[in-house]
């Protein structure tokens, strides 16, 4: 039994794209069209996007919040952010995670954070202490699940026993890379962990950098920052599942990319997969996933292709 207990969309929206390849004038209409499809689970960090020059990272999280207050509409998202990874504020210290978690407050322009994940592991800093001060949070009403993202089943599995042993909050979700096409980091030990002990799983990289909306192809070249990524699938085994993806979504009348994310959706402990769009037209390709369900032969078929 699970203890994350948030209604979430099917479809998580990753924010990694505001204020970098979506302005804040593009984000606020991809996050219109998102919520009026019925989503109400985004996915950013307090990092996103210090990779962009002139960028000091909590650009997405400010967009985000200033559409929020904008429309009205905090009480009904479910708002996942993480700390660990900004420059400045690395690691799981406590003081870190207290300072983190009040400037993404601030930049979110909210009073609580549904879903707050450790970025990164940071094996320099006590479990007990990293967890204590998520418990903190807790208690304080800041902060109502608690995530890591990027763990090993080894680490993850010690960090239960630290709540455990601590009376701290734990962690109720996970959010590892995994896709079709990168499966066995998650698929294994940490999946297994995960079934045992009631986490939720949002993969990550649900697309393959892209790869797994089939806009990658043999002899042909996509504009995009993600291109040289997704274009590493291109080999036997990518072309064996843009085959399948292809007459499944041929089959649903459906996208390829609805298609690939449904597959993860319908995987064991999976929650929602995480998929960002930098235009409404490329998030009209991934809400049909919402209502999409696969046959077993399909998912099987999909599985096969990929392995």
């Amino acid at each position: 039994m699970s203890a994350f207990d948030l209604q979430v969309f099917p479809l998580c929206l990753g924010g990694n794209v505001f204020g970098w390849t979506a302005d804040e004038q593009e984000s606020f209409a991809i996050l219109d069209a998102y919520a009026e499809a019925g989503g109400n689970f985004v996915d950013t960090a307090d990092m996103y996007s210090a990779w962009v020059p002139g960028h000091a990272g909590g650009e997405s999280e400010a967009i985000l919040g200033r559409w929020m207050a904008a429309r009205h509409c905090r009480d009904r998202m479910v708002i996942a952010t993480k700390v660990g990874q900004l420059r400045g504020l690395e690691g799981l210290s406590a003081a870190t995670i207290r300072t983190a978690a009040e400037n993404s407050l601030k930049r979110l322009q909210t009073d609580r954070i549904d879903l707050y994940y450790a970025h990164r592991d940071d094996e320099k800093t006590p479990l007990a202490e990293t967890m204590g001060a998520f418990d903190a949070l807790v208690r304080a009403g800041k902060v109502r699940h608690l995530g890591a993202s990027n763990y090993t089943a080894k680490r993850l599995s010690e960090a239960l026993e630290a709540s455990r042993q601590g009376g701290f909050a734990r962690f109720t979700a996970i959010q590892p890379h995994y896709n079709l096409m990168h499966r066995a980091e998650y698929e294994g030990e940490l999946a297994a962990l995960c079934a045992r002990e009631g986490i939720v799983c949002f993969p990550y990289f649900a697309l393959a950098k892209g790869f797994l909306t089939g806009k990658y192809r043999p002899g042909k070249t996509v504009e995009s920052v993600r291109s040289r990524g997704a274009s590493q699938y291109l080999d036997a085994r990518g072309l064996r599942v843009l085959e399948a993806l292809d007459a499944i979504a041929a089959a649903h009348r459906t996208t390829v990319s609805a298609v690939a994310l449904a597959w993860l959706k319908a995987q064991p402990t999976v929650g929602a997969p995480i998929a960002s769009a930098r235009t409404t037209g490329q998030l009209k390709e991934l809400l049909p996933t919402a209502g999409l369900s696969l046959s077993a032969e399909e998912r099987t078929r999909l599985a096969s292709a990929s392995a």
